[in-house]
């Protein structure tokens, strides 16, 4: 005789609908926060190819610093995939008839700001120059400051400038920022007489005001030992192991050595701030404004009609080899 088996009935649990993921706002402006993409148009040689890699690290966290380039990719291949990413913003390297340029650009439909570069250093290059370099990863873990000098009064386009630069970066409130968060900063100086703009990169550091060039040094290398919480010497004597092992509790610990800066400066509440640079360093000249995105109208351009013309011929040139 066959055998049938008997089928259990399987109840059926209904699952919670999954928690929709929140967009990441900007806490200060409501909008979400500014994300960009740094990438190539056309062939580059190998200096202006390791300057691409230097704005990706200046653009980080929000930026893809590991991004894929293919020669067949196209403008319309990365606005596809900056739409679900959440991408603001283009960086567009390009080098037509061997002038470096470099373009801003808001997506999905502009306005498109193109640079000349004048002249750049690689952050290797700045970092040999310096008796001692300073540039840990943890510097990288928020977004830069950004600093805009230079750039009021100067007409509509610089107006436009400005605009594109502060919203390049997620906004700031003053009130409730974390200082410990504020590690770099980016400079902007808009030079009226020239038209050149210099682009510099810093770590920030704090130092404590007040004491000696050695005292200083003893505080930064975390060998002062937090001593607000003890009453006597020999509190620190016994807490910190010194004491022999019939005097010492059960329940002592070693004494946390300063961590920050600020609570060894505690008397004073004062702090000064340190600059180094980690590169790169670009000097730049804005040439040229379009509408849309690397198209449509002019609404600014530093050259006559003919040279203009002429530049947009060789960027489409440099477009289609690539």
């Amino acid at each position: 005789m066959a055998r049938f088996k008997n089928k259990r009935n399987k109840k059926v649990v209904a699952k919670p609908p999954a928690a929709k993921k929140q967009p990441n706002v900007d806490q200060v402006t409501g909008d979400k926060i500014p994300k960009s993409f740094v990438f190539s148009r056309g062939k580059l040689p190998g200096p202006l190819k390791q300057l691409e890699l230097d704005l990706r690290k200046v653009m980080l966290p929000y930026t893809a610093l590991k991004l894929r380039e293919k020669k067949r990719n196209n403008l319309k291949d990365f606005l596809n995939v900056a739409g679900p990413m959440g991408v603001t913003h283009f960086l567009m390297l390009s080098n037509p008839r061997s002038v470096p340029h470099l373009r801003v650009a808001r997506t999905p439909r502009g306005p498109t700001l193109i640079f000349e570069i004048h002249g750049y250093a690689l952050a290797n290059d700045v970092a040999r120059s310096q008796a001692r370099p300073r540039c840990p990863q943890e510097l990288f873990k928020n977004s830069p400051l950004i600093v805009l000098s230079g750039f009021g009064g100067g007409g509509q386009h610089l107006k436009l400038a400005t605009i594109m630069f502060q919203n390049i970066f997620p906004a700031i409130d003053i009130n409730t920022v974390n200082l410990s968060a504020c590690q770099r900063i980016v400079l902007l100086n808009y030079n009226s007489e020239t038209k050149l703009i210099d682009f510099r990169h810093y770590s920030i550091r704090l130092q404590p005001v007040g004491v000696s060039r050695r005292i200083r040094k003893f505080v930064q290398s975390h060998q002062v030992p937090d001593l607000r919480g003890l009453q006597d010497v020999s509190d620190f004597v016994t807490k910190a192991g010194y004491a022999s092992e019939s005097e010492v509790d059960e329940d002592t610990a070693t004494v946390s050595l300063a961590s920050d800066l600020g609570r060894v400066n505690r008397a004073s509440t004062k702090s000064a701030i340190k600059l180094q640079e980690i590169g790169p360093r670009m000097t730049i000249r804005l040439v040229k404004i379009e509408e849309g995105l690397c198209s449509g109208g002019v609404i600014f351009t530093e050259f006559g009609k003919e040279a203009a013309e002429a530049n947009q011929e060789a960027d489409e040139e440099a477009q289609q080899e690539a």
